[in-house]
């Protein structure tokens, strides 16, 4: 059973404490955008968080943070824990415009590394990537050691990159790994879902 998780454990100061997958996003949330996509690479999808009531009515598990307070890393800990799986596909609950196709790409590339990720004009992607099991106890070292920066991770772990090549067809308009930071990103992100959905290829 291939198993997806969307990381929702920000506080989301910026927009009020507003979570932002839950923000709506050209006539949905983006956590509801997220799902859709997910439903094409994973049979199981669970939302990691340290607030599950707000999550409560999406009907997909909901997984507290086994690290309060640990950031991305952490809820890349606990999706990989709770999952029980060899691998386990993890995505930041801010990315509106992920596509089927490239989730199906990104978890085909992943087959014998520990972590498969995209590296974009902006480097690596780690909080949309595929995830061995190996890297739960990588990830609990770094905790325990006070090295929370998931990118750090990727010098440790066996890793495969989807290059900007690789990533071209999937990504025609250039927002696939857009994510809502600030509230400028979401007035941004807005009008780039009005102008038109982006166009995904065929897998």
């Amino acid at each position: 059973m291939r198993t997806a998780a969307i990381l929702a454990g920000g506080e989301a100061r910026r927009f009020g404490g507003r979570p932002k997958p839950l923000l709506p996003f050209g006539g949905r949330r983006i956590v509801d955008r997220q799902i859709d996509a997910l439903r094409a690479a994973a049979d199981r999808i669970a939302i990691v968080t340290a607030d599950p009531d707000r999550y409560g009515a999406l009907g997909v598990p909901l997984w507290e943070d086994l690290v309060p307070g640990a950031g991305p890393l952490g809820g890349i800990y606990t999706a990989l824990v709770r999952a029980a799986a060899p691998r386990t596909l993890v995505v930041a609950g801010d990315m509106p415009f992920l596509t089927p196709a490239f989730l199906r790409h990104l978890v085909r590339a992943g087959r014998g590394a520990d972590v498969a990720l995209a590296r974009t004009a902006d480097g690596p992607q780690p909080l949309c990537a595929w995830y061995g099991d190996a890297c739960a106890g990588m990830i609990r070292r770094r905790i325990e050691r006070g090295a929370r920066k998931v990118a750090d991770l990727l010098g440790e772990a066996r890793v495969h990159e989807i290059g900007p090549d690789e990533i071209a067809p999937f990504d025609p308009d250039g927002t696939l790994f857009f994510n809502v930071n600030t509230p400028a990103d979401y007035e941004r992100g807005l009008a780039l879902a009005a102008g038109g959905r982006p166009r995904e290829p065929q897998p």
